[in-house]
């Protein structure tokens, strides 16, 4: 007799919770997929059965965002931490520049990434406020003839999040979007390429994500290591060689739980309403202190602190005993932080909101 299951709540910023549906199919199918006779781990990616995957997952993203047919989606591996290098390899000409928003450590390290390619602008920067806000419109200058502008839609260490697109001119934007992607609507036909980490609301880590405009691609120099050349990646549909083909599987039936889910509108009102129930009680009597600034705070990442360290590891410990784990904030930061991705449900935050409020009772 199979023993129960017992799933707790959980908050990490990633890896991230799956969909139980997603993870019970993935159980099921295991050991072998479907008239396959063999597990996912073990299919060929020259396999008709990997095809039909692959196809269906490019198929089901594009369907999803209304993604124009002259963007190419690439499967890669590296996470995102690669592409702040294979974004300024492929686009930054030799003796260009590149603009950088820096609103957060990752924007910080694709920034330090491309100066060692190039010649980085920062044209906008919310660090002297502790990385608290996301900056105004009127804060960002475009540096006349960049190469691209680079933004970080979502920063989990901050808890702050882009709810506007800049507007750069006629300048590719490029879009770290690896924390918040799919949460919501999005856009492509504002950016000339987009990438994130699949580890947060699309897949298990191991796969990245690149949507890159069919023009960017001519910008690609020649003489690039070919495993780094997005050209090489677009012509060879992600099959240059062996993908991440089982995160690419999660990743295909994670597309289908979002269809069934309603789509992104639907995603986003959800996404919304949750972090709107946490913040409420972030808000509610001075207990606890929102770090982000409230017009850019982060629908996935929320963070805040409490009166004293001590409390906030006594509120991260106490926690962890009933169920709810990953609420310590980065190392960088401290503090508290719950990520709400898609996958989490709605009951976690309620759970979350009620031990907040007994915490403070006792604390407070």
């Amino acid at each position: 007799m199979t023993a129960p299951v017992h799933r707790i709540h959980n908050f990490s910023a990633g890896p991230a919770v799956l969909p139980m549906p997603v993870l019970e199919e993935v159980q099921r199918d295991m050991l072998s997929l479907p008239g396959v006779g063999m597990s996912v781990l073990e299919i060929s990616h020259r396999s008709k059965t990997f095809d039909k995957i692959i196809g269906e997952a490019e198929s089901d993203f594009r369907e999803l965002s209304g993604l124009p047919s002259n963007y190419h989606v690439l499967f890669l591996q590296g996470g995102a931490s690669l592409q702040f290098s294979m974004v300024p390899l492929n686009l930054l000409p030799k003796d260009g520049s590149a603009d950088y928003i820096l609103t957060g450590v990752w924007s910080q390290k694709a920034a330090d990434e491309c100066r060692k390619l190039g010649r980085v602008n920062v044209i906008a920067s919310s660090e002297g406020d502790k990385f608290r806000h996301i900056p105004k419109r009127d804060e960002i200058h475009p540096t006349q003839g960049a190469a691209y502008v680079h933004m970080t839609n979502n920063n989990t260490i901050y808890g702050t999040e882009w709810h506007y697109v800049p507007d750069v001119g006629d300048t590719p934007l490029v879009n770290d979007a690896s924390s918040d992607i799919y949460s919501q609507p999005i856009d492509f036909s504002k950016f000339a390429l987009v990438y994130a980490g699949a580890q947060k609301n699309l897949a298990p880590a191991g796969l990245t994500l690149v949507v890159v405009r069919e023009d960017m691609l001519g910008h690609v120099p020649k003489g690039l290591p070919i495993m780094l050349d997005y050209g090489i990646q677009a012509k060879e549909k992600s099959l240059y060689n062996t993908p991440p083909a089982f995160a690419i599987y999660v990743f295909g039936l994670v597309m289908k739980w979002l269809k069934q889910q309603g789509g992104l509108k639907v995603m986003g009102e959800r996404n919304e309403r949750k972090a709107n129930v946490l913040y409420a009680e972030i808000d509610r009597t001075g207990f606890y202190r929102g770090h982000a600034v409230p017009d850019s705070r982060s629908w996935m990442n929320v963070t805040f602190r409490l009166p004293s360290e001590e409390l906030e590891a006594k509120f991260a410990k106490e926690a962890t005993a009933a169920g709810m784990d990953g609420l310590k904030g980065h190392r960088s930061v401290g503090g508290l932080r719950a990520s709400l991705y898609n996958a989490f449900p709605e009951e976690g935050v309620a759970a979350l909101v009620q031990f907040m409020k007994d915490f403070e009772q006792k604390n407070g």
